[in-house]
């Protein structure tokens, strides 16, 4: 018994592979992630997995980030719900190919209902630590990154029928994605198709 979660998404779809208006900034990419608890037995503790892969295509780069290793899973009456998860890290990159530190974080959830209709409010957290300093020198623009990483959302969801969720989500990144000593942040507005 298990579960599994995965995205595939296209950055700038309708640029050049390399966007010379933006410098680069808004060149086509894409990016996707899978992950996986497989619970042993009948135990909330799990073999936790995932894999993301990112591309950018004017620069001919990419990255493939690999975590293995254990989560949990525990609900509450009141409709929150929390699996935490650490793991070893390895990377595939164009500067770097490795095991590369750890992994720690979770994906947490609160369901519930207001003025009849149905929402719930999300986080996932993702936390890296002990990272190689030949990663931290090959694969960030403009000086090197700091040991510890931090990437996640918190999300609100509205899900007015089964097949349609719709939500805004914060997203935040620091010493991720590229960027040393910079936080970065976004608003996504997001409308899901529910298929299974």
């Amino acid at each position: 018994m298990g579960e599994f979660y995965g995205f595939f998404d296209f950055e700038n779809p309708t640029n050049d592979q390399f966007d010379a208006a933006s410098g680069g900034k808004d060149n086509f990419r894409t990016a996707g992630k899978v992950t996986s608890h497989i619970y042993l037995g009948d135990s909330p503790f799990s073999v936790y997995a995932h894999v993301y892969d990112f591309r950018d295509y004017g620069y001919n780069a990419r990255e493939q980030d690999q975590i293995l290793g254990l989560g949990y899973r525990t609900t509450f009456a009141n409709g929150l719900w929390f699996k935490p998860f650490l793991g070893a890290a390895r990377v595939q990159s164009d500067g770097y190919t490795g095991m590369n530190g750890f992994m720690a974080g979770w994906v947490a959830g609160y369901d519930f209902t207001a003025t009849g209709q149905n929402f719930s409010v999300t986080n996932w957290h993702e936390q890296t630590f002990g990272r190689d300093d030949d990663y931290l020198n090959q694969n960030y623009v403009n000086g090197k990154a700091g040991s510890v990483g931090t990437n996640g959302a918190v999300s609100l969801w509205w899900h007015p029928i089964d097949l349609i969720t719709t939500g805004i989500q914060y997203r935040y990144a620091d010493e991720k994605l590229g960027t040393p000593d910079n936080y970065q942040n976004a608003m996504i507005y997001t409308v899901k198709l529910n298929l299974l």
